[in-house]
């Protein structure tokens, strides 16, 4: 039986991206191992890890025991502020590429901008070294906003992607705006929201009743009928394939504005101005 696999993103460089992947944080190596595995059997082609995750090393076991073959298989992991300089870039693609135990990985972001310690940019080049080396096939930033990436683009340097905090409560207009007019695909973290509050919203049950949906996958199609790329996280075989059985059905214009109007403003997001590792 052929599994179903989530259609792919064009990244600047011309790399194809799953849109739907396997988000692992806050999974230790040992339920990372399992779990990526399984999505993995299951048609997921994209996984997503930390060095600040610490399971490296279960992702790139899961890899290895399932029966995808590398290639067929989207990698992206981020270094933390410790190495945002030229040759730190390199050491920290070095020993995720060891934990992981893999030859090269798909896409490397620049975890936080660290504006306080000013040498993302620094950061930013060393990541265009290892692109030109071969040891990454496209590369990033996560949680960079406007400010940050407007520094980028103003040197000429367009990264391929931006991984940032989105879903119907959190709206990110402002650098989604910026991302699609620099042609950088948006990614979504934490897609599903913090607890249970977003899933449990009436305007979004309301819809998922109608479609014969769950929350979540109505929440996930909100984002991927956007372009946005995302990884949700999950350990439960059943909610990973209902996760990524989203590509078979439709939101409305009325459905998308509906949710598009949940967005306010919180007070707990992490700030990437003061917030980073």
């Amino acid at each position: 039986m052929s599994v179903k696999t989530a259609p792919t993103l064009t990244l600047a460089n011309g790399v194809e991206m799953p849109q739907l992947g396997l988000g692992t944080w806050p999974m230790n190596d040992t339920e990372a191992a399992e779990a990526v595995t399984t999505a993995l059997e299951l048609g997921y082609r994209m996984i997503d890890t930390a060095e600040n995750y610490d399971n490296e090393r279960g992702v790139g076991l899961g890899i290895r025991n399932a029966s995808i073959p590398r290639d067929q298989v989207f990698v992206t992991t981020k270094f933390n502020r410790k190495w945002h300089s030229f040759d730190g870039a390199r050491e920290a693609c070095q020993a995720s590429l060891e934990r992981l135990g893999l030859d090269y990985i798909d896409l490397l972001l620049i975890h936080w901008p660290n504006p306080d310690q000013d040498r993302f940019v620094e950061a930013y080049l060393g990541l265009l070294n290892l692109l030109d080396a071969g040891l990454v096939r496209a590369i990033g930033t996560s949680n960079f906003k406007p400010a940050h990436l407007q520094r980028l683009l103003d040197l000429g340097l367009t990264p391929h992607l931006n991984q940032i905090q989105l879903d119907p409560y959190h709206r990110r207009d402002d650098l989604i705006a910026l991302h699609r007019d620099n042609n950088i695909v948006t990614q979504s973290w934490r897609p599903l929201g913090c607890g249970n509050a977003m899933l449990t919203d009436p305007v979004i049950t309301t819809i998922a009743e109608q479609h014969q949906r769950t929350p979540a996958q109505v929440v996930l199609r909100w984002a991927v009928q956007q372009g946005f790329a995302t990884a949700p996280k999950s350990a439960n075989p059943e909610r990973m394939a209902a996760n990524l059985s989203v590509f078979d059905f439709v939101l409305s214009d009325e459905e998308m504005a509906s949710l598009n109007r949940l967005g306010r403003d919180d007070p707990d997001m992490l700030d990437a101005d003061t917030f980073g590792h």
